[in-house]
């Protein structure tokens, strides 16, 4: 099985991979909806992407792409996240002009960032590992770093210059393995569904679909908006509940949430990360 994930080496998302998959086949992608028109086309069965930040919140393109396609999520993966300043051996802080990583990272880091490089440009990338990969492709004299993972530093044959420079300590990215819609993974009582509603115009229609899973005692862990397209103000919502699809109350959820003229759409069940298996009560 071959899984596509957003590189290129180095990346946060791959060492998400290797805890999905600790060894396989895998392909680098220089962005998410790369990686996932690459397992729309049947080149790649899965593919690994971040979907959320402990710190930032989600991955705006993550939410895009599940949004308009159809793929299921498979697994769910945390990865804690330390983020590194690398450059050319050789380099010094007072000699950095300019620091390319992910929006993200970047966005973690600016207080750091701001304190120790005040003059330095804050430059984008596609990802961490990529911003790493440039600035080992970019001459030394140039005054270029990134911020990436620990691990891009020896792959791209960069020296650290600080760790540890992220916002907080303890951060935390949520990435998931997605795919075609195929049958989700059997239950281990210890499941996640995932869900994107589309709960209609008139007031309280959102209440009346969160009603259905309170009912049944049915913990709703995650609910995020996310504009329709439509028009101004309308909002179609990301939601994550506990339990599987198989499980009756979900599925009577389901059933009483379509009764209600909802649209809703099943994004995949499958464990919980990081959940020691229990037996149903």
């Amino acid at each position: 099985m071959t899984y596509a994930y957003l590189g290129p080496e180095g990346t946060f998302t791959q060492a998400a991979l290797r805890r999905v998959v600790p060894a396989g086949r895998d392909r680098p992608f220089p962005t998410v909806p790369a990686a996932l028109d690459a397992v729309r086309r049947g080149d790649c069965e899965a593919a690994v992407v971040p979907l959320e930040n402990s710190v930032k919140g989600v991955v705006p393109v993550t939410m895009d792409q599940l949004a308009s396609a159809e793929l299921h999520i498979t697994a769910e993966v945390e990865v804690p996240v330390t983020f590194t300043l690398m450059a050319h051996p050789g380099t010094e802080l007072p000699a950095l002009t300019e620091v390319l990583s992910h929006p993200h990272a970047l966005a973690q880091c600016a207080p750091w960032l701001t304190e120790h490089l005040p003059e330095a440009r804050l430059r984008p990338a596609d990802s961490t590992a990529a911003a790493a990969r440039e600035v080992a492709e970019t001459a030394p004299e140039a005054g270029i770093a990134a911020v990436a993972a620990p691990l891009a530093a020896d792959l791209y044959g960069l020296t650290t210059l600080a760790t540890g420079i992220g916002q907080r300590a303890g951060a935390i990215t949520r990435f998931v393995s997605v795919a075609p819609a195929w049958l989700p993974p059997a239950r281990t009582w210890l499941d996640r569904t995932s869900l994107m509603v589309n709960p209609g115009d008139g007031p309280g229609r959102l209440i009346d679909v969160l009603t259905e899973f309170s009912s049944r005692d049915i913990e709703v862990s995650r609910l995020h908006s996310w504009p329709t397209g439509d028009r101004l103000g309308s909002y179609r919502y990301f939601i994550d509940i506990d339990g599987h699809i198989e499980n009756p109350p979900v599925r009577e959820a389901m059933s009483a949430i379509a009764g209600l003229g909802a649209e809703a759409r099943f994004l995949g069940s499958y464990p919980r990360w990081g959940r020691r298996q229990e037996e149903p009560v």
